[in-house]
C-alpha cells in the first residue's frame, strides 16, 4: 500500500527547497553518458603519495581506527594538525582543546554554521561561493548576504570591494564566511584585503569562518595568509582545512577545525550529532601526511602550476577569456568571446559539442546574472587528459 502523504505540505524542509540536485551530480552524469572528459568536479584522477596510502593500510591491519575513534579525532592527527599550523604559520593551538577533526571540510562548515548561528543571523559570504555554504546557512536558519567578487579590468583578478563589504554589515550580521584561496575564481586574498577584513571584524565584533582547503595551492607571487594570524583574529576565527585537496585523497573525507577553545567546543557540540566520528584509519594516515617534508608540498604545487598553465593555454587558444588563478586547481573563463552568454546552456551543450564537461559559475551566485558568462574548469587531472581536453576544446573556435 502506498504511503500516505499530505498534498498541503511539501516533503522537503522549506529551508532546502531552493537546493535541488547539485550541478556537480548533473555534470558528472553528463560526462558518464557522453564519454566526455570531466573537468567539472574537483577531484584528481590519480591518488596521492604511496607512503600515505600504505599508512592507511597499516592502520587498518593494526586495528587502529576500525572502531569508533575519539570524538575530537585521534590524538596523533590532532597533534599533527597543531604542529602543521605552528610550522607553517606560527599559530599555536592546543591539540586537546583547540583542534577538532571532521568528516571533510564540508562537515566542518556545516557543524560550524549550525553551532554559531541563530535563526535570523546574517552571514556575509563572497560570491561566487562553494554551493554548500548557502545550504548550510539555510539549514542553520541564517540569512546569507553575498558580496560579489568581480574581475578587475587591469589584471583580470577577481577582487573584493571593501566598501561593499563594509556596507553589507548590519546589526544582524553574525559572521563573515571567507574562502581563500577562493573557489571558483582562484583569487588569493592579499594582505591588504585580509587586514581590512580583520579590522572590520574586530570593529563590529564579528565571528569569522575561514575555508582554507586550498592553502597549499598558491601560485606565482601569491601567498596564503591565515586570517587567524592577524591582530585580534585568533579568538574570533574558526579556521577550516582538510587533507583531500592537499594530498589527493578526496574520498577519505578528513577535515579539521582550529580555533579558540570556546569556538571549537561549540562546533564540536554540533558535529557530534552529524557524523559523530568518521574516517578512523585514514586519520592516522593523514597525521603522517601532514608531517611530510617541504619537498612534497613544493613538488605538489609545481605539478599543479604546470597543469594550470597547460590548460590555460589551451582555453586561450580555444577562444575563451581566461582568468589565470593565483590559487586552487580551478580556472574561471568568460565565454562571451565565443559568442556565448549563458553558462548553463553552454555547459549542458559542451559534452556533445567538444567532449568536455565544465561547471557554470552562475550556480555559485545569488546574483545569477553576475555569474552568467563564467565557466569553471578543473585542472587537477593527468597531463595527457588535459592535453586531450585542450585539443577537443580547440574545435570550438573552428
Amino acid at each position: 500500500m502506498a504511503a500516505m502523504t499530505s498534498s498541503a505540505r511539501p516533503l522537503l524542509n522549506r529551508r532546502l527547497a531552493e537546493f535541488g540536485t547539485t550541478i556537480f551530480a548533473e555534470m558528472s552524469a553528463l560526462a558518464m553518458s557522453t564519454g566526455a572528459i570531466n573537468l567539472g568536479q574537483g577531484f584528481p584522477d590519480t591518488d596521492g603519495p604511496e607512503e600515505i596510502r600504505e599508512a592507511a593500510v597499516r592502520a587498518l591491519r593494526d586495528g587502529r581506527g576500525n572502531q569508533y575513534p575519539p570524538g575530537p579525532g585521534v590524538p596523533e592527527l590532532r597533534t599533527a594538525i597543531a604542529a602543521h599550523q605552528q610550522r607553517r604559520y606560527g599559530l599555536t593551538y592546543d591539540p586537546d582543546t583547540e583542534v577538532l577533526v571532521t568528516a571533510g571540510a564540508t562537515e566542518a562548515i556545516a557543524a560550524t554554521l549550525l553551532a554559531l548561528l541563530e535563526p535570523g543571523d546574517e552571514v556575509i559570504a563572497f560570491e561566487p561561493y562553494y554551493d554548500s555554504y548557502a545550504a548550510c546557512i539555510a539549514m542553520a536558519g541564517g540569512t546569507r548576504v553575498p558580496v560579489t567578487l568581480r574581475p578587475h579590468p587591469e589584471d583580470g583578478r577577481f577582487r573584493l570591494d571593501l566598501d561593499e563589504l563594509r556596507d553589507a554589515v548590519t546589526d544582524r550580521t553574525r559572521l563573515l564566511l571567507v574562502n581563500t584561496p577562493h573557489n571558483p575564481t582562484g583569487t588569493v586574498l592579499t594582505r591588504e584585503e585580509l587586514t581590512a577584513i580583520a579590522e572590520l571584524a574586530v570593529e563590529r565584533d564579528l565571528l569569522v569562518v575561514t575555508d582554507e582547503v586550498y592553502e597549499h595551492l598558491v601560485f606565482d607571487d601569491a601567498e596564503h595568509l591565515p586570517l587567524a594570524t592577524f591582530p585580534g583574529m585568533r579568538e574570533r576565527t574558526v579556521s577550516i582545512s582538510s587533507a583531500g585537496k592537499t594530498f589527493s585523497f578526496t574520498g577519505w573525507k578528513v577535515g579539521w577545525v582550529t580555533g579558540a577553545p570556546g569556538l571549537v567546543t561549540a562546533v564540536r557540540s554540533a558535529k557530534q550529532f552529524l557524523t559523530y566520528v568518521a574516517s578512523g584509519p585514514f586519520q592516522y594516515a593523514v597525521a603522517e601526511a601532514l608531517a611530510l617534508p617541504d619537498t612534497y608540498f613544493e613538488a605538489f604545487r609545481a605539478d599543479m602550476l604546470a597543469k594550470r598553465d597547460l590548460l590555460a593555454a589551451g582555453l586561450t587558444a580555444a577562444g575563451f577569456e581566461v582568468f589565470r588563478p593565483a590559487g586552487t586547481y580551478f580556472i574561471t573563463t568568460d565565454i562571451r568571446p565565443l559568442g556565448e552568454r549563458d553558462g548553463f546552456a553552454f555547459c549542458r551543450a559542451l559534452p556533445e559539442r567538444a567532449g568536455v564537461v565544465a561547471i557554470p559559475n552562475a550556480v555559485f551566485y545569488d546574483h545569477r546574472e553576475a555569474g552568467a558568462p563564467f565557466v569553471r574548469f578543473a585542472f587537477c587531472k593527468r597531463t595527457d587528459v588535459l592535453e586531450e581536453a585542450a585539443k577537443r576544446l580547440g574545435t570550438l573556435r573552428g
